[in-house]
């Protein structure tokens, strides 16, 4: 389980607010107006953020003043942070070591996320020769290799088109679902959170509120959501 124990996070006057918890291996929304702080909250789960006051728990343990790279989660960012100058496998295997001096069994691994993502034979081509859904799907092979329990997604499919990025949402929650990861997706689409996520946590008025039912939270938003929405 995830928990944001009473934390704020203060940044050149904005101010956010999270005390929630989220289970493990839920999939789960990240939803609310533009600026109300959603890529922030994920930023501050990561490690890139120090909140102010407050605690950032993973199955009991508090994990807040964990560097990025300790900490038991994978992000993919909107623009994918692929390197432009290395091949395919090497942008993936970068997930198991940054100086990418791997084993014959650790090339294995990546070999076999990009079957899993659907780019096998695409090993030695570079991010620049792909298609905007190739290369995100490099980027969520990435973040798999690293088997980490809890997975946060800060729009990394927003640039691809509906039919694209739909296919993208459901392959997440296809290994989301085979490795029981936990999910956290920020999103300004209302369907994708729908397609996609059990429970959803509004972002608004300077806080981050618990997790509530997706449909329930949609059919019925409070009013700054439904201002947002258009309702």
């Amino acid at each position: 389980m995830l928990e944001l124990d009473q934390i704020e996070i203060e940044q050149d006057g904005f101010r956010l607010c999270a005390d929630l918890a989220v289970p493990r291996g839920q999939k789960t929304a990240v939803i609310g107006p533009s600026g109300a702080g959603k890529s922030t909250l994920l930023s501050a789960i990561a490690g890139f953020i120090a909140p102010c006051a407050g605690r950032i728990l993973w199955e009991g343990r508090d994990i807040t003043g964990l560097p990025p790279g300790q900490r038991p989660m994978s992000i993919l960012f909107q623009d994918q942070n692929l390197f432009p100058h290395l091949s395919v496998a090497r942008n993936v295997a970068l997930g198991l070591r940054p100086d990418l001096k791997l084993s014959r069994l650790e090339w294995d691994r990546v070999d076999e996320a990009l079957r899993r993502v659907g780019l096998t034979g695409l090993q030695d081509r570079k991010p620049g020769t792909l298609s905007g859904g190739q290369q995100s799907r490099v980027a969520l092979a990435r973040a798999l290799i690293q088997a980490r329990p809890l997975m946060l997604l800060d729009e990394p499919f927003s640039a691809l088109g509906p039919a694209l990025k739909t296919e993208m949402l459901d392959l997440v929650a296809g290994i989301a679902d085979e490795t029981e990861a936990s999910v956290l997706m920020v999103s300004h689409d209302p369907a994708d959170a729908l397609r996609f996520a059990s429970h959803t946590i509004l972002v608004a008025d300077g806080r981050a509120l618990p997790p509530r039912d997706t449909g329930e939270l949609l059919n019925d938003p409070p009013p700054a959501l439904a201002a947002y929405l258009g309702k």
